[in-house]
């Protein structure tokens, strides 16, 4: 698959140049001590010329007919490259009380990367979150994600899924 690649961007941040754009679509949310559901979610990734992509993602549950509801997760951050061989941090800061440094390494030869927590602050009043796992990819053009997260006394578990499709950039 090729990539038209801005020539503003980053050389070293072309190996996640098909993250950028504006997404929008659904997934499931779920957790041993919360039911499962459907949510909508709309993430924006973009960059400036400088040596990171910006990134920012709202999610909101949805009702039974697909109708916004409450306010799932935001998130905000940004990607940087770390070394020369397709490793990548992914920085997050949560209104919910948490920051977030994931590290992890593109794929070679597809448009995905795999990243795992490094380290995880939070706040007194949040709760216990020791780990997560995400994985982003590429797939006929649709962004797919998966995220398993160790919260609340549970091991790492599956969390949320989803898949968007690209409705700018």
């Amino acid at each position: 698959m090729v990539f038209t690649i801005d020539p503003d961007m980053s050389p070293r941040l072309a190996p996640l140049a098909w993250l950028l754009g504006r997404w929008e679509g659904a997934g499931v949310v779920g957790y041993p001590d919360r039911e499962s559901g459907n949510f909508g979610q709309e993430l924006v990734a973009t960059h400036d010329g400088q040596d990171y992509i910006t990134w920012t993602s709202r999610a909101w549950m949805l009702d039974e007919d697909g109708r916004p509801g409450e306010v799932l997760a935001v998130e905000s951050g940004f990607w940087r490259p770390e070394g020369e061989d397709g490793e990548f941090v992914l920085l997050l800061a949560h209104p919910t009380g948490y920051v977030e440094q994931y590290f992890g390494q593109r794929h070679p030869e597809r448009p995905s990367i795999e990243l795992a927590t490094d380290g995880i602050l939070r706040t007194a009043g949040a709760a216990e979150y020791t780990a997560a796992k995400r994985l982003y990819g590429l797939v006929n053009g649709d962004l797919m994600w998966v995220m398993d997260m160790a919260y609340g006394g549970h091991p790492l578990t599956s969390h949320m899924s989803a898949q968007l499709k690209r409705v700018e950039g």
